[in-house]
């Protein structure tokens, strides 16, 4: 089945075709990341995360579901594709929360999209601190997104993404610009969806972003992050009550899965009944 671009569009709220320009580029990124969440449930339930277009589409588009990183991205390259953008998949090891000496895989999805002699990163699926714009590549200067500043660091081999919060900037993710094949993808996404490590099996999460703020989810830690570092946050300790937050606040479709959701969340001991 071929990208169906229009019902994309529809579902993130854009009117029209837009050629393929830097605003563009921007507005589609800001209005995925406000209707398309970030969020784990297959993984969590122990179903499939295909990579194909198709279900991409049907998840995303049709079902009124999010994804996370491989899935929102490789469908987000396939419309730039569609609007005419030079754009590829490139790989990162996420460094969030974790000691910068820490070896890590390559377990993040982001795009590199090349626009009028100049390269830009643009990503849709990191989660708690996905940018909202796309950032210069080739530029050092913190830069300016509708929520947080970001910035671009070359590093020997590689390049590291920042975000300030409040005044400090902490490492979000290492990266470099080698191709990337469908089958690098493959592999990083079963890690990902079916190891039994993997923080995406063992843990609820989900992210939407507005205009002003993030929504995140960690098991039954709600947080609203704003962009100057504060936060508000909630403990949601019922699986019924998150359930409810899901679809409500990160406006995630949760039909055929409410149920099978709370039981696993009670059972796996993320929620109490």
């Amino acid at each position: 089945m071929p990208l169906d671009l229009n019902a994309y569009l529809k579902r993130i709220h854009v009117d029209g075709v837009p050629a393929p320009t830097l605003a563009t580029l921007a507005t589609l990124q800001q209005r995925h990341l406000q209707y398309i969440a970030f969020e784990n449930l297959n993984p969590l339930l122990g179903l499939p995360v295909p990579l194909d277009i198709e279900s991409l589409q049907h998840k995303l588009v049709q079902q009124g579901r999010g994804g996370y990183c491989f899935e929102n991205n490789l469908l987000f390259m396939a419309v730039l594709e569609a609007l005419g953008f030079t754009v590829r998949g490139i790989t990162a090891r996420v460094y969030w929360n974790a000691p910068e000496d820490a070896q890590l895989p390559r377990s993040h999805m982001l795009l590199l999209v090349e626009l009028d002699g100049q390269r830009y990163l643009s990503d849709v699926g990191f989660g708690g601190m996905t940018p909202t714009a796309p950032l210069r590549l080739d530029d050092t200067t913190a830069q300016a997104t509708p929520l947080e500043p970001f910035r671009v660091l070359p590093a020997e081999d590689h390049y590291r993404l920042e975000v300030c919060l409040g005044e400090q900037w902490r490492l979000l993710y290492r990266f470099d610009l080698m191709t990337q094949w469908p089958i690098d993808f493959e592999m990083a996404n079963w890690y990902v969806a079916c190891h039994p490590n993997s923080k995406f099996v063992n843990n609820l999460i989900a992210v939407r972003t507005e205009d002003d703020c993030r929504h995140t989810l960690l098991n039954t830690l709600y947080t609203v992050r704003y962009p100057d570092g504060s936060s508000d946050k909630q403990d949601i300790p019922t699986a019924a009550a998150l359930a409810t937050l899901l679809a409500e606040t990160f406006q995630i479709d949760l039909t055929d899965l409410q149920q099978p959701l709370e039981a696993t969340l009670v059972g796996k001991g993320l929620a109490g009944s």
